[in-house]
């Protein structure tokens, strides 16, 4: 934890509303795994303009910055997160329809998006409907399920540099592989996401999306906080077959467990530590490089200080 800088919180202040900004922020309240430490500086912004302002200020007081969306693809260290997190959530979450385009705010959950274009008859974001992240945190990864990615449908997106200038990029130039975007190394804030879908039938549609629900809900321990698939998936493999055919589900440390339902999950018994998540996910490697000799990755992104 840093000593509050008072002349940069009262900027913000200055045009923010008060539950705009937060100060010592426990992270664990701000992320699907229910872990992590404090973070010094906790704001929300509620336009590109205002995340533009945010920026600008951050970097003329040299804050270190994180940017955050729903925080359902992180693990926030023990000791929190220095500096300032910039999370998109609810107050930029607006989600229209213009014809087979969709423009929504980095804040918005994919499930919203998915019914918004389900509603509006487009097909090709049902992939989505049960992915627990924001739109912008989906693009940040390239967020895929059930044989669909961001990448397919993804049409342009404005963003704010460090610097707090205003970018918009369209698809070609978004660098979207798996699990991979050009935002995750030019430090840029994703603040509209525009997508471009096709007609179809509502009908359809919409059972598909209840297709991909029922399968998600029967086989993901939905019911347990975790930061969703731990691993990328190695080339030719599985990871979570991986893991199961090592004998792995149920390994626990401390209150880390590989999920007893989809050994390609941690999951956060209620005790769970950072620390503990870490050990387990090294353990995991370890024994599965053992075992077949293929290196697993985290597909969880690791933010904060170690205790």
């Amino acid at each position: 934890m840093c000593e509050i800088n008072e002349a940069f919180v009262s900027e913000l202040r200055g045009f923010l509303r008060p539950e705009q900004v937060m100060l010592h922020a426990p992270m664990c309240e701000h992320t699907t795994f229910k872990i992590g430490g404090e973070a010094d500086y906790l704001i929300f912004p509620a336009s590109v303009d205002e995340a533009a302002r945010i920026l600008r200020l951050i970097a003329r007081y040299g804050i270190a910055l994180t940017i955050l969306g729903n925080g359902s693809n992180v693990l926030v260290l023990d000791k929190g997160i220095r500096g300032a997190v910039v999370k998109f959530n609810h107050p930029m979450s607006a989600v229209r329809v213009e014809g087979e385009r969709i423009i929504a705010g980095a804040g918005a959950m994919l499930k919203d998006v998915s019914a918004a274009a389900a509603a509006a008859g487009l097909t090709g974001l049902e992939f989505a409907c049960g992915i627990p992240g924001s739109i912008g945190g989906a693009v940040f990864m390239n967020a895929g399920a059930y044989d669909g990615e961001m990448k397919n449908v993804v049409a342009a997106v404005r963003s704010v540099t460090p610097q707090g200038d205003c970018r918009e990029r369209q698809a070609a130039a978004l660098d979207l592989g798996y699990r991979h975007s050009v935002f995750q190394s030019n430090g840029e804030a994703i603040c509209e996401v525009t997508l471009s879908l096709q007609r179809g039938e509502r009908e359809a549609i919409e059972e598909k999306m209840a297709d991909f629900t029922a399968r998600r809900e029967a086989k993901q321990p939905l019911e347990m906080p975790s930061a969703g698939s731990t691993f990328k998936r190695p080339t030719g493999y599985y990871a979570g077959t991986l893991i199961q055919e090592t004998g792995l589900k149920g390994l626990t440390v401390g209150g880390a467990q590989v999920s007893t339902k989809h050994a390609g999950f941690v999951v956060n018994t209620g005790t769970a530590t950072a620390a503990d998540v870490l050990q387990l996910i090294r353990e995991v490697q370890r024994r599965v490089k053992e075992a077949h000799g293929v290196e697993l990755h985290p597909e969880v992104r690791i933010l904060g200080e170690e205790a």
